[in-house]
């Protein structure tokens, strides 16, 4: 199909003439890679989220990858995160040769249900088989609730590693998300599409000493230069040691200043997104949607716009909706389509029916532009054709 002349995305990155420059001094200095610039970005990531650590590395996925095997997350273990999700919240476990299962989502927050957990943690624990690790992910921006994540992770023994992947410049309780006050550790994704972007790129999170430097090695093959690690004398200055399985996973110095370049209107990027929300909320009012619901407790970042088409009030089915807005140029997606009805998943074990929040949400859902750049023109475009949509 021909692309339209206009075309409006459903996220994208906001580049400025001082991220370039910024971008250009790196490529002009003598650090393209393993340089100052990736410490300074975790520095200011961490100070910004009120956590005491930062580890940089080049994807989201690397960071949940890294935070398992740092957990010490292995064969005969488990993991359990959402449904409602990109596959590598998931994907990760078995990365690190676990299991994983699913816990089904809060209709209202799309997020994991308390509820739903509580209930499969009891059932978990008479049956000998609690997970060793918990990934609540932050959908659209919106914080999970952490406070009784946390009490439960107490109670049952388990570690919890926050997907922030849509939620830098998000709050829970008035605290920053990646704070790690209610986990072990936090990862953020820096793609373009996000809050905020290194063009590709992921960061964890933590108040771990150990932690962090575990999440160092394993981002850089496992080798070490520290002697009080090493199993014998060292050769020299230039000697060095692999004392467990890492991989590369390295942000480069060009992505990480970037990262610190973009770090400065963060705040701004979340409140325009902010701005956007509240002009969709009102201006959509009158259609047949199921508008995002905000926690009182929580402040989103707004990566997403999630609506829900209403099948009380429309015979319109959400593929109608979606094909018609394309047709005008109008980029709206789908997130997403739940992991356990994906082929590989189905494989596993998993079958439709098995998480039905979930698959109730993703049967209707869809995902409006919003990002820094969208003028108010262009969304009221977006208003417009949806209206014409439903008509």
């Amino acid at each position: 199909m021909t692309q339209p002349e206009r075309y409006i995305p459903y996220g994208r990155q906001t580049i400025s003439e001082e991220d370039i420059q910024a971008v250009v001094e790196t490529l002009r200095s003598d650090w393209l890679t393993q340089g100052p610039a990736v410490e300074r970005f975790e520095r200011v990531v961490s100070d910004y989220c009120g956590a005491q650590y930062g580890v940089a590395v080049n994807s989201a996925t690397s960071a949940l990858h890294i935070a398992c095997l740092a957990a010490g997350l292995g064969a005969g273990d488990t993991l359990w995160t959402s449904p409602n999700t990109f596959v590598a919240s998931a994907n990760c476990a078995l990365y690190c040769g676990a299991k994983v299962d699913f816990v089904d989502i809060d209709p209202r927050t799309y997020n994991m249900s308390i509820d739903a957990l509580r209930e499969k943690l009891v059932k978990a624990e008479q049956a000998g088989c609690l997970p060793k690790v918990v990934i609540p992910v932050h959908f659209a921006g919106q914080s999970c609730e952490m406070e009784q994540i946390g009490e439960l992770a107490g109670k049952y023994g388990f570690t919890v590693i926050e997907d922030a992947s849509h939620a830098i410049g998000g709050e829970y309780q008035g605290v920053k998300v990646g704070s790690c006050r209610y986990s072990q550790m936090t990862a953020f994704s820096f793609h373009p599409v996000k809050i905020v972007t290194t063009g590709e790129g992921g960061m964890v999170a933590t108040n771990s000493k150990n932690l962090m430097e575990k999440l160092l090695r394993l981002r850089s093959h496992g080798i070490t230069r520290d002697p009080a690690l090493m199993d014998r004398a060292s050769h020299g200055g230039w000697y060095y040691q692999q004392i467990e399985l890492g991989f590369n996973y390295r942000m480069t110095d060009i992505q990480a200043a970037l990262g610190v370049s973009q770090m400065a209107r963060v705040d701004e990027f979340v409140a325009s997104r902010n701005r956007i929300a509240q002009r969709y909320n009102k201006e959509l009012a009158g259609l047949p949607l199921i508008l995002p619901w905000q926690a009182p407790d929580a402040a989103s970042a707004l990566h997403l716009y999630p609506v829900c088409i209403d099948p009380n009030r429309t015979h319109l089915t959400r593929k109608s909706i979606f094909e018609a807005l394309r047709d005008a140029g109008i980029g709206v997606n789908v997130h997403y389509i739940p992991v356990h009805t994906q082929p590989y998943y189905r494989n596993l074990g998993f079958i439709e029916g098995m998480f039905p929040e979930s698959e109730r949400y993703y049967a209707a859902a869809l995902s409006l532009p919003i990002f820094h750049g969208l003028d108010e023109a262009s969304q009221d475009y977006v208003i417009n054709q949806l209206k014409v949509a439903f008509t």
